[in-house]
């Protein structure tokens, strides 16, 4: 029985045409703790002012390079103005939390 409603779930969720809609249902739906708070990020580039294109990396071994986990995702570096141009260099590593609709990091350049 769980399995159908959980197919029926799954099946609503793939006829929504925006993906932006996917994104606030996870941010209403998911309960405190059912993820994590923070995760580890490698800066890719700048998209524009204080946004950024960042990647989520995993922490493997001591002395090897953080593994890429998924695609690319935007986040806003709360460490500098939103109104001047961003200065922190591609391949710099940070903790980004989930904040709402965006995501956010905190590094001083």
């Amino acid at each position: 029985m769980s399995n159908s409603i959980e197919l029926q779930e799954q099946i609503n969720r793939l006829s929504r045409k925006e993906g932006r809609s996917l994104h606030a249902e996870r941010s209403l739906v998911t309960a405190p703790g059912a993820r994590p708070p923070a995760f580890a990020v490698r800066v890719i580039s700048r998209e524009s002012y204080n946004l950024y294109n960042v990647q989520m990396v995993e922490i493997t071994a001591p002395g090897q390079h953080p593994a890429p986990v998924a695609g690319e995702l935007e986040a806003y570096n709360l460490a500098e103005s939103f109104t001047e141009q961003g200065t922190v260099t591609s391949g710099t590593y940070a903790v980004m939390w989930c904040c709402g609709n965006c995501n956010v990091f905190y590094v001083k350049a």
